[in-house]
């Protein structure tokens, strides 16, 4: 295990133990003291890891020593878990009226006067084995280092302008296109202040060659022409505007240019104390040697994210001539959108073909790579794994070089990169400090990718709940939303470019990670989180999460023995549990279980012994074919938050005492069942997401008028019986998603406007019968933010009150071939962002607004599938100045872009896909700065 991970568990516990909810169930049961005291002595040991990472490989012993703190915090996370479960059960017990449910309660090992005793003893153990860890440290010789959560192990070394052009494969493309914007005038610049400091972001993945781009652009002798001045600052991980500053000046003074006004005292010769220099004398020294000058600044490695350090240092360079450019690199796409002033060019990978010369440069000497033919193929299978990042390229072929023995070549065709020696400058060190640069809560986050395939295609929803099944995501003043945080977290993930987001028209549901980002997850997690195919002989006993992605057999001993266990998953589609016996072994051995994904299994039963994991958060049993039934004592799970029953098709009816399930957040339901109970849901007070699906003898949702008030998110699909949806019994509802039930009245028992309802999303599709829409979408013009139809053949009209909807943020129009019109006013729409008109045939041939006529509405438009769409209506004249996206597929027979297009300035992306008839196509005008 990467010990680093070790820090992140300690300091994940730190967090728990500091968080309301522990807070609130310690005092409860009167151990605050005890509490306080362990994190107290946590806190010391999370120190002395740090220290322990760097002498690991000195004194025997560290690595023991680190995985039994390790082992504490796992334990103790269990512990104090048991006592929330226990505060749970007594919620339960009290708010029953059942006797027998309190007589019970009373004679088990939950009362009180049982379980206080017996939970003191273990919390007594934690403390005294924290206590002897802490004292073991101490006779190791470590010391406490004291750091926030933004721990940094390793550091990037700087880097120099200098490149040999000759070396470098596959970056003339790239670095012509960034030279066409360096040689253009700031596209929004004025000539005059700051406007005219063009920033050139440069974004990507380490590896990928961000800082060699950028040194092809420093060195062309077109630069030398453009600009007077050059200079190049290596920023790497700190943002302190004294030593950028100090850079820079010693960027000049190495520079072949000497401004003729500058003063003696300012001369390359007499800059021996500038490193002593107070902010104030910095600046002095700085302006005169830019003001009046054309520069070319690189700032490299960019890391921090302070905008305001970013706009003092900005307010000190901005002296210098209209023209002057300043190029920065950097793996963060929230830095590059900060720093920016134009789009960032998104460095992409090397070629196939670019790789393997760049593989074939590092891994023969010159003139013999013709002698090996048969180390060239195994080659050219190895660069595949590099996935076209040119460091990760570099690290295979040096491995190899001179080394002309087969199974040296094939043993790092078959190797895992993460299993091959590495240098400090190969390919893992490289990303791992990007690893090391997040936050202590984003690394742990970061290792589960591990325990799912390469290439696999991530659900958002699924990665967080595992998250927030685990413990990782904390709420430090009880109202944050998990699912918000967590949501927050995978985008600061994405914004590190960890994750590859799927271009969708909606906010984005799926992601997947590149094959060297998960070789980096799989290196910090090692043990920690295994995957299980079949080809696995053992398990290690250490491991805590399992994922399983191929069939296995029965066979128990490949199964640690150890209680510790906390994963259990099945990500692929069709591999699934279909032994019962293994579940109910797998439910007694490993109680501490807070995620079991079992979908796609195929199972008959739920064994009763299900009750037996306390701590189990999430069950998914997505896709069983076969399941019937679930055992009431299901319900005892008082800590479940999310239960998925969705494809359960032979399911015949929810277990009795659903009500009991306190914590329940998400449910997702398929069954026979013909009515739901509202009775049982009604106790669930912290439901918020209710899904049906293929419920097809469901004619009611609820057989009684009694609302659902904390409900956020309901869906109902392929429920083909439905009749009938009453709106007011859900008064918080923010999404509402009705699909493919074709019995369903939407006015039934919504005749009138509902003035109370607060929507925010609305999704409607797959209904043949919708003619118009219901009446009761009068109620939500002050609070939708988006509306989405879709496959709905008769559908002619778009409702009266569209335009007032003066909240909408994204308007989607997919398959309504009836659809005559859009409103001629839906310039009123001031906070559209998002417009999409996709196989709505006859929308175009009537909706022709005047050329010109003024609409500022949309950021981003896509339209397809229009067989009758011959030129662009004239309305997009209205959006120039605001489109960032605009995608068009499937379109037949337009002959013609917009002429408007060249002056669309914020555009970022223009996709054109199917358009066989499309002439007038120049790169200048499909390229607004970058492909």
């Amino acid at each position: 295990m990467a010990e680093s991970f070790v820090f992140d568990i300690a300091d994940s516990l730190l967090g728990k133990l500091a968080s309301y909810a522990y807070d609130e169930v310690s005092r409860a049961y009167g151990v605050f003291d005890d509490l306080k005291e362990i994190k107290n002595t946590l806190s010391i040991v999370r120190g002395l890891i740090l220290d322990a990472e760097y002498k690991k490989d000195k004194k025997h012993g560290l690595r023991e020593w680190m995985r039994q703190i390790q082992n504490i915090c796992s334990d103790a996370e269990d512990v104090f878990d048991g006592f929330e479960f226990q505060h749970k059960r007594k919620e339960v017990v009290a708010a029953s009226n059942s006797t027998q449910m309190k007589v019970r309660h009373f004679f088990s090992s939950s009362n009180p006067i049982v379980f206080r005793p017996r939970m003191a003893h273990q919390i007594k153990d934690i403390r005294d084995r924290l206590n002897k860890v802490a004292a073991d440290g101490n006779n190791f010789g470590l010391g406490k280092i004291d750091v926030g959560p933004e721990l940094v192990l390793q550091r990037r070394e700087l880097t120099h302008s200098h490149v040999d052009p000759l070396s470098v494969i596959g970056r003339e493309n790239d670095k012509e296109e960034i030279i066409k914007v360096l040689m253009q005038p700031h596209p929004h610049g004025d000539g005059d202040g700051d406007k005219s400091l063009c920033v050139i972001p440069i974004v990507g993945i380490g590896g990928l060659g961000k800082t060699t781009l950028a040194k092809l652009v420093y060195n062309d002798k077109r630069m030398d022409d453009l600009f007077q001045l050059k200079m190049w600052t290596c920023v790497s991980d700190d943002f302190d505007i004294s030593q950028i500053i100090i850079k820079i000046i010693n960027s000049v003074s190495a520079s072949t240019f000497t401004p003729v006004s500058a003063p003696p005292s300012l001369a390359p010769g007499h800059q021996k104390n500038i490193n002593n220099f107070d902010i104030e004398q910095l600046q002095s020294c700085l302006r005169p040697k830019l003001v009046g000058q054309k520069f070319l600044l690189v700032l490299d490695d960019i890391w921090n994210d302070d905008r305001a350090k970013w706009i003092e240092l900005i307010d000190l360079i901005k002296v210098g001539a209209a023209g002057s450019k300043i190029i920065v690199t950097t793996r963060s796409n929230s830095v590059a959108s900060m720093m920016g002033t134009i789009p960032s060019y998104v460095l992409e990978g090397l070629s196939l073909g670019d790789c393997l010369s760049l593989f074939v440069k590092w891994a023969f000497k010159e003139g013999e790579v013709i002698k090996y033919p048969d180390q060239v193929e195994i080659g050219k299978e190895i660069v595949k794994k590099c996935a076209g990042v040119p460091l990760a390229v570099r690290t295979l072929g040096s491995s190899l070089f001179s080394k002309y023995d087969l199974k040296k070549w094939l043993f790092v065709r078959d190797s895992e990169i993460w299993n091959l020696e590495q240098k400090k400058d190969d390919i893992l060190p490289a990303l791992k400090l990007s690893y090391d640069q997040m936050p202590s809560c984003l690394r742990q986050c970061f290792a589960y990718f591990s325990l799912y395939p390469k290439d696999y295609t991530f659900s958002c929803d699924d990665i967080t709940r595992l998250w927030i099944a685990l413990g990782l995501v904390q709420s430090q003043n009880g109202n944050e939303k998990l699912k918000d945080i967590a949501r927050e977290y995978l985008d600061e993930l994405n914004s590190r470019s960890f994750l590859q987001y799927y271009d969708n028209i909606n906010i984005p549901d799926y992601f997947k990670v590149h094959d060297l980002i998960h070789d980096l997850a799989v290196y910090v997690a090692k043990e920690e989180c295994v995957t299980v195919d079949s080809h696995t002989r053992n398990v290690p006993e250490h491991a805590r999460h399992l994922s399983i992605v191929e069939k296995i057999s029965a066979d128990n001993a490949l199964f640690p023995k150890s209680r510790s266990l906390r994963t259990i998953l099945f990500p692929i589609e069709g591999v699934g549990l279909d032994m019962g016996t293994l579940l109910d072994t797998w439910i007694s051995r490993y109680k501490y279980l807070r995620y079991l994904d079992l979908r796609y299994s195929s199972f008959n039963t739920l064994p009763k012994s299900i009750a037996k994991l306390e701590h189990l958060r999430v069950l998914n049993l997505t896709h069983n074919l076969n399941i019937r039934r679930l055992p009431h004592s299901i319900c005892k799970l008082h800590n479940l938050q999310v239960l998925k029953l969705t494809g359960c098709t032979e399911l015949e009816t929810l277990p009795q005492g659903l009500g009991l399930l306190i914590s329940l957040r998400e449910l997702y339901i398929t069954t026979k069942q013909s009515v739901m109970s509202l009775t049982e849901f009604a106790n669930l007070n912290h439901l918020q997401d209710l899904t049906f699906h293929n419920c097809d003898n469901m004619k009611f949702l609820f057989n009684k008028a009694q609302q659902l008030s904390s409900l956020e998110i309901l869906s109902v699909s392929s429920c083909g019986s439905l009749e009938s949806l009453p709106l007011f019994i859900f008064p918080q509802l923010q999404t509402l998603i009705i699909s493919d039930c074709q019995m369903i009245n939407l006015s039934l028992y919504n005749e009138s406007p509902i003035q109370s309802l607060t929507m925010k999303q609305l999704y409607i599709g797959n209904l043949t019968g919708l003619l118009t829409f219901p009446g009761w979408i009068e109620g939500v013009v002050d609070t939708l933010e988006t509306l989405q139809i879709y496959e709905l053949p008769n559908l002619k009209t778009l409702p009266e009150c569209l335009t007032r909807m003066t909240r909408l943020k994204r308007l989607q129009m997919f398959d309504c071939p009836q659809l005559l019109s859009l409103p001629s006013d839906l310039h009123r729409l001031t906070a559209l962002e998002n417009l999409v008109i996709y196989d709505c045939s006859k929308l175009f041939q009537k909706y022709q607004p005047q050329l010109g006529q003024s609409q500022t509405y949309s950021e981003h438009l896509y339209i397809g599938e229009l067989r009758g769409l011959l030129t662009f209506p004239g309305w997009i004249e209205g959006i120039v100045d605001t489109l960032e996206t605009l995608q068009i597929y499937e379109l037949p027979n337009l002959k013609t872009l917009p002429k408007c297009l060249t002056r669309m300035a914020h555009l970022k992306r223009l996709q054109i896909v199917e358009c066989p008839q499309l002439f007038e196509f120049s790169k200048s005008n499909a390229s607004p700065h970058y492909p």
